[in-house]
This record gives structure tokens, C-alpha cells and sequence, in this order.
């Protein structure tokens, strides 16, 4: 295998698990916000203490996901950054793998 080609496929790995773990956390934060919105609802309602106490256990797990996959968000941007950087020494800098690399990172930059 060509250093190309194993460059290609570290690229490809490392920007797809980087993007994976972007939706992922993007995901828990929209489930925090929205049980977060319930348990509003649920005490403004006056509901019952255990449909307050649950709502709120499943908000603090998925803030505790979200900690963690922005925790992991930010070692896999780290790895795709580095590969990015030594994907430029090789690649030339029209490469479809590392424009998609590069368009990844910026997307998780946002």
C-alpha cells in the first residue's frame, strides 16, 4: 500500500469519526434542551413529584453525555487536525480526501 493511499484511509477514518461524534453531541444537547423544556413544563403544571424527579435524572444523563462527547469531539478533532497537517506534506493540495477532511474540521469549528 501506497503512503497515499494509507494517508487517504487515515483521512477517511479519522474525519468520519470526527463527524460521527460532532452529530452525536449535537444530538444530546437537542435532548437536553428538550427535556429540559418538559421539566419546565412539568413544574409549571404542578405534575407530579416522580414525572419531575425522572425528567430530571434523564436531563443530568444527557448532560453527562454531553460532556463526555464533546470530550471526545475535541480528541477526535485533534487526531483529524493531525492528519490533515501530515496528509499536506504528501497529498497534493487539490485532493478530494483531504478537501472533505478539511471541510469536516470546519464544519466542527462552527
Amino acid at each position: 500500500m501506497s503512503d497515499a493511499t494509507s494517508l487517504h484511509r487515515l483521512l477517511k477514518i479519522k474525519a468520519g469519526a470526527a463527524k460521527r461524534l460532532m452529530k452525536e453531541n449535537r444530538l444530546y444537547q437537542k435532548e437536553e434542551e428538550s427535556l429540559k423544556q418538559k421539566l419546565d413544563k412539568f413544574i409549571a403544571d404542578g405534575a407530579e413529584n416522580w414525572d419531575i424527579k425522572n425528567t430530571r435524572n434523564m436531563m443530568e444523563e444527557s448532560h453527562r453525555l454531553v460532556e463526555d462527547t464533546a470530550k471526545r469531539l475535541g480528541g477526535a478533532t485533534q487526531d483529524l487536525r493531525e492528519a490533515i497537517v501530515a496528509s499536506q506534506k504528501v497529498l497534493p493540495s487539490d485532493d478530494v480526501e483531504l478537501a472533505t477532511a478539511n471541510g469536516i474540521l470546519q464544519e466542527i469549528s462552527i
